[in-house]
């Protein structure tokens, strides 16, 4: 079973998911980020591949791509980082990037790397339904990669459930149609949202992402779905950070509670 699917069948508390940027502050910082992140507690790890437009993240996930990229980060660096995860990480790890990158790696021979460092997952939010369902799920299936996709407040409940149907693991719940980053808390308008996409009894579980910053806003938003996900915040932390591995680890605690 993918590490991902187990983890939402056995964990009975909230799920946290925190993103960073991979190559970021510094290029060999990926795996001291990816065990202090586990170490502090944190179920599953998003590893963002470094684009020069990401479209869906807005200005401090786009600063950490530039300053990854800048350092040299690229996708054969980052699985070269990678080698080897499995013998200290057993928590599930997602990769999040863009279409571009991917199909320029050769979809076949990335994901042939993703399986061979133990990835569980991808995100790639400018890959599009349908042609995941017809050209790309079966090569997913094939080395034992979930994908994993968005859905926003703008987002038809056909489209909803035709998204649960075709995937598992877990469904991106972005809890506002915006960048990552711009939003702070849960309004009202999101709650209603997250109360109509609950009554429609999907199969996957969800994580809420953006505007997820703390204890108090990963509450929240648990309360309307299985867990979310840190992206913005967390790189903030990074940026702040003295040192790296301490830093974390104290985060992430003060957001579990």
């Amino acid at each position: 079973m993918n590490r991902i699917d187990a983890l939402f069948q056995q964990v009975k508390t909230p799920v946290l998911n925190i993103y960073f940027t991979a190559g970021f502050p510094s290029l060999q910082d990926t795996r001291t980020v990816l065990k202090a992140i586990q170490k502090g507690g944190a179920h599953i790890v998003e590893i963002g591949m470094p684009y020069s437009d990401p479209i869906a993240d807005g200005e401090t996930i786009q600063q950490s791509n530039q300053k990854a990229l800048d350092n040299g980060m690229s996708l054969q660096v980052l699985f070269d980082q990678l080698k080897g995860m499995r013998d200290e990480i057993s928590v599930p790890v997602v990769l999040m990037g863009y279409l571009n990158p991917v199909v320029q790696m050769g979809i076949e021979t990335f994901c042939q790397k993703c399986q061979e460092v133990g990835v569980d997952g991808l995100i790639i939010p400018d890959l599009p339904v349908e042609e995941y369902h017809e050209e790309y799920k079966a090569i997913f299936d094939r080395y034992g990669l979930i994908n994993i996709f968005l859905i926003t407040p703008q987002t038809s409940e056909v489209r909803i459930r035709r998204i649960d149907e075709i995937s598992s693991g877990f469904i991106y719940m972005v809890s506002s149609a915006s960048v990552t980053g711009s939003t702070s808390g849960i309004t009202p308008e999101m709650e209603a949202y997250f109360n109509r996409v609950n009554q429609m009894n999907l199969k996957n579980p969800r994580l809420i992402g953006f505007g997820i910053k703390d204890q108090e806003t990963f509450g929240q938003a648990s309360q309307h779905a299985s867990g979310a996900i840190i992206g913005s915040q967390f790189i903030r932390v990074l940026e702040q950070a003295s040192n790296l591995e301490e830093d974390i680890v104290a985060y992430i605690q003060s957001v579990r509670g």
